[in-house]
This record gives structure tokens, C-alpha cells and sequence, in this order.
């Protein structure tokens, strides 16, 4: 933060407190601080209970290794199970997951039955290649529905992903797949971006040339570009997945079993693979995505803008979000294509009601005008999320008064691909939140400036 940006923080004095209504029936209370002081695995376990676990732990926290904890010891889930199935089987099935709009403007509505049907099929086409329980799966895709599909199915099986963000390059897709030993890369044809067809395949075909893991690729047929696929190595998704059966018995795996690799590259040149296992990331996403959004599942319709390819993506799009029986937009494209409006159309259509993108963002916004949002009805809109840097407080306002009326509480989040998830925060419905500010951390959360 620069020493301008720091002074008008620290000068700050606006405060904007809860609106009463939503005080009354927010997911969490000021009470939730005490209760975590008080006994913090006590209120851990009862995160987790909101998820369904097959073997239930014997431990919450064994801290005997410091710094690497074990959350949930002894306990066993499954986390696609969480984000899928149970809704199933709880008489949700109909309720639409993922609102998906194409850039181009084609769209999909996936009900969470359908999503789970999409997910069986893929976890059998993985088994099917020889995947198994520990492999590694490398992903390299934009935001279409089959990404999630491709990360879920990882998850049923107990096989890692490791997603590369699709704008990646050859060499930065190379290093990640070699120091994983990728067994299966999952690409597309190509991707939309500001209106026109651009290569993927190619660009993987060029990272993986060599590549003594992979074994096969998955491609995914979005823009129709023709490309090489080596017969001995490339298979269509389409021919792959859609002849699978829809039924599969997910196995219910320990709750230290890693879950997924995300590469970052943090203060080194070369990228760190963060490691994330399944029962602590999934309670922690499941739980903040609760109480930091004020989230009702079947009320609320929820956006998170983040590309899967980084942890926002994960934690907020795939796993916290659906564990919590989310329904949500997932947008493949451009804020400006082919309008300025885009995103205030969609919040528009769909009635977004829970919003959480970028301070960069934010500024764009503000460059290109607020006559632009104005044009469009966002009364859906209830909670305003800021996440991936510090929002300046002229940022926060402008979120504030042209997107949320007013009226709309901001959650300027702050956290890491190391964390998996929100660390520090404003609870919507507690905090008189402070333009700028992410505030103090959450409940159960200590953190400290070293």
C-alpha cells in the first residue's frame, strides 16, 4: 500500500452501521466472537457439523506438529458428496446450481440434480483413464461449467486438481503439470475473450510436448476451431464423459486427504504449490461463505467474478458456495464485452442479490462511469463483496452509493491462497463497516502483525 493510500486510511472516519432488518436476521451475531473465545474447538465442531461426514471426528484440532495442523482428526467425508449430493438427496434436486452465461450469450441453467448426473459421468470417465485416489489432475480451463464439473469429479474420486488459469502460458502450464506428475490435462478448444475465438489446445499441445506424466487430455469442445488431437493421447470430452453412467458411489476419504494443488507464485520467482486437504478447507469455505455473504440457501442468488484458476475461484465459486447449496452465476467472459453493462445486465436478469468481485474491478468501473450502472435495475442486490487487494476508501464509496444504493453492506475480505479462505472481515450483519477497512478477523479466527 502506498504511503498515500495508507494516510487516507488511517484518516478515515465514516462508519456505516448495520440496517436494523438485516441485523435481525443475519446468519451470524456479535455473540459468535464471544462463543469462539471461549472454546474454539467447541465452535469449530460445530462449523463442521454443517457438513455431512461419514466417519465423525475423534479430535478438532492436533497442533502436536506446529506449524502443520491436522483438523478433524480421525474424521471422514466426502467433499463432492457435500457440494452435490446431499442437496440431492435433502429434495433439492431442482433448485438451479449455476445460473452459466457464455460470453458470447449462449446460456445453461444446471439444477443441482443435473450437476450431480454431470459429476457421476465425470468421475467415471477419470476412473475409466486409470485415475485414481492420490493421481493428479491438471486443469486448464475458462470459466464453463465443465471446469466445476472437472474439479468436482477430482474431488469424488480423492484425485487431486491442479487448475492453471487459462491465460497461463505454455511454460507456466509446463512446470505445473512437471512438478505435480499431472497423469491427465482437462483443456478446451479454445476460449472466448472480448468477442473472438482464441486458441487453448495449441497452447497445451506446445506446454506438453515431452511431458513424461500425462497420459491423456481431455479437450472440451466450446468454440468449434479445429484442432490436432493425437489419437494416442487426446480424447473429447463429449466422447468421453457423455456415454458414462450417471450413478457412482463417492468413497468417503480421511479428513486430512488432499483435496487440491494451487500453484502461487508469492515472493519467489518460482511458483509454490499450495496444498489444500479436504475437511478443514471445506468447513472453513463452507462457513465463511455463510456468514461473511449473510447467504440463504434457495433465497439468494450469488456472483463471485474470480477465474477458477485462482483459490477465489475455488473457495467461493466451487467448494463454499455449493457445499451451502448455493444457486450462482458463473460468467465466461469480459466485464466490456460486448458492453460496459455486462455485469449490471446480468445482476439485472438473474437478480443477483450477493456480489463479490475486485477492487480493480471497482476502479474500472468508476473510469468507465456511473451513468452506466445506473442504467440497470440492481434493487436484488443485499451484500457487496471486495476481494484479491486493498480497496481504496474512494473505491469502497463509489461500490457503496452506484451498486449498492446506499444501502448495501460492503465485506471488504482479506485472506490467501495459503489461508484457502477468509481470514479478516466485516460480518454483514454485526460490523459498522469502515470504507477501505477489512477490519478484524473473523469469528474463531486470531491473527496477528508480526
Amino acid at each position: 500500500m502506498s504511503n498515500e493510500a495508507l494516510s487516507n486510511l488511517l484518516t478515515e472516519n465514516r462508519t456505516f452501521p448495520p440496517d436494523d432488518r438485516f441485523a435481525a436476521a443475519a446468519n451470524a451475531t456479535a455473540e459468535w466472537y464471544e462463543k469462539a473465545d471461549a472454546d474454539r474447538d467447541a465452535f469449530w465442531a460445530e462449523q463442521a457439523e454443517r457438513l455431512h461426514w461419514d466417519t465423525r471426528w475423534s479430535r478438532v484440532l492436533d497442533w502436536s506438529g506446529a506449524p502443520f495442523a491436522k483438523w478433524f482428526v480421525g474424521g471422514k467425508l466426502n467433499v463432492a458428496y457435500n457440494c452435490v449430493d446431499r442437496h440431492v438427496e435433502a429434495g433439492h434436486g431442482d433448485q438451479v446450481a449455476i445460473h452459466w452465461v457464455g460470453e458470447p450469450g449462449d446460456r445453461r441453467d444446471i439444477t443441482y440434480a443435473e450437476l450431480k448426473d454431470e459429476v457421476c459421468r465425470a468421475a467415471n470417465a477419470l476412473l475409466s483413464l486409470g485415475v485414481t485416489a492420490g493421481d493428479r489432475v491438471a486443469i486448464q480451463l475458462q470459466m464453463v461449467p465443465e471446469a466445476i464439473v472437472a474439479m468436482l469429479a477430482c474431488a469424488r474420486i480423492g484425485a487431486m486438481h491442479s487448475v492453471v488459469f487459462g491465460g497461463f502460458s505454455p511454460a507456466a502450464l509446463r512446470s505445473r503439470v512437471d512438478d505435480a506428475e499431472a497423469k491427465v490435462v482437462i483443456t478446451s478448444d479454445g476460449q472466448y475473450r472480448r468477442g473472438k475465438a482464441a486458441p487453448m489446445k495449441a497452447n497445451v499441445d506446445e506446454a506438453l510436448a515431452g511431458a513424461a506424466s500425462v497420459q491423456k487430455v481431455i479437450v472440451v469442445r466450446r468454440t468449434g476451431d479445429e484442432v490436432p488431437m493425437d489419437v494416442a493421447r487426446d480424447v473429447w470430452w463429449h466422447d468421453l464423459v457423455e456415454g458414462q453412467s450417471a450413478e457412482h458411489t463417492p468413497e468417503a476419504f480421511d479428513s486430512e486427504h488432499p483435496l487440491f494443488i494451487l500453484y502461487t507464485s508469492g515472493t519467489t520467482g518460482k511458483p509454490k504449490g499450495i496444498l489444500h486437504t479436504s475437511g478443514g478447507y471445506l468447513t472453513q469455505v463452507a462457513y465463511t461463505h455463510h456468514v461473511v455473504f449473510d447467504h440463504k440457501p434457495g433465497e439468494d442468488v450469488y456472483w463471485c467474478t474470480a477465474d477458477i484458476g485462482w483459490v477465489t475461484g475455488h473457495s467461493y465459486i466451487v467448494y463454499g458456495p455449493l457445499a451451502n447449496r448455493a444457486t450462482q452465476v458463473v460468467y465466461e467472459g469480459t466485464p466490456n464485452t460486448p458492453h460496459e453493462g455486462r455485469h449490471w445486465e446480468i445482476i439485472a436478469e438473474h437478480r443477483v442479490s450477493i456480489y463479490y468481485t475486485a477492487p480493480t474491478l471497482i476502479r474500472t468501473f468508476m473510469k468507465w462511469g456511473e451513468d452506466i450502472p445506473a442504467r440497470y435495475d440492481l434493487s436484488s442486490l443485499r451484500v457487496l463483496g471486495s476481494v484479491g487487494e486493498p480497496i481504496n476508501p474512494e473505491a469502497w464509496m463509489w461500490y457503496r452509493e452506484h451498486i449498492g444504493a446506499n444501502r448495501t453492506p460492503v465485506v471488504d475480505t482479506w485472506w490467501q491462497t495459503e489461508t484457502g479462505a477468509i481470514m479478516i472481515s466485516p460480518l454483514p450483519g454485526v460490523t459498522a463497516t469502515k470504507p477501505g477497512s477489512a477490519q478484524k478477523p473473523l469469528p474463531g479466527i486470531s491473527a496477528k502483525v508480526v
